[in-house]
C-alpha cells in the first residue's frame, strides 16, 4: 500500500458496506475520505463516518498519494469539509 511515513497524515479513500436493512436484499454501502497516519487508523475513522443505519465495515481500502499524475498534499486548514455530492446521473450512451 505505498510508502507510508509514519506518523505523518495521509489521505485514505475507504469503501464502507453495511448489513442489510430490514426488507433489504443487498448491503447499502458508501465511501468515505479519511485522514490518518496509518491504514489501521483509517479504518477506525472511515467506520466513525458511516450514515447508514447498520453497523459498517471496511470493504476496500486505498491510500491516495497520486492521481492522474498530481501529487496529493495535505494541508491542515480552518475551513469546513464540504458536504456537497453531485448525485446527477449520466447513463451510458452505449
Amino acid at each position: 500500500m505505498g510508502q507510508l511515513t509514519p506518523g505523518q497524515p495521509q489521505l485514505f479513500a475507504v469503501y464502507l458496506g453495511g448489513d442489510p436493512v430490514p426488507g433489504r436484499l443487498s448491503e447499502d454501502h458508501e465511501v468515505v475520505m479519511v485522514v490518518a497516519p496509518d491504514v489501521a487508523e483509517a479504518r477506525k475513522a472511515a467506520r466513525g463516518k458511516w450514515s447508514g443505519t447498520s453497523g459498517p465495515h471496511v470493504d476496500a481500502i486505498k491510500q491516495i498519494g497520486v492521481v492522474d499524475g498530481f501529487k496529493v498534499r495535505l494541508e491542515a486548514t480552518d475551513e469546513p469539509e464540504s458536504d456537497e455530492v453531485d448525485i446527477t446521473c449520466e447513463p451510458s450512451s452505449d
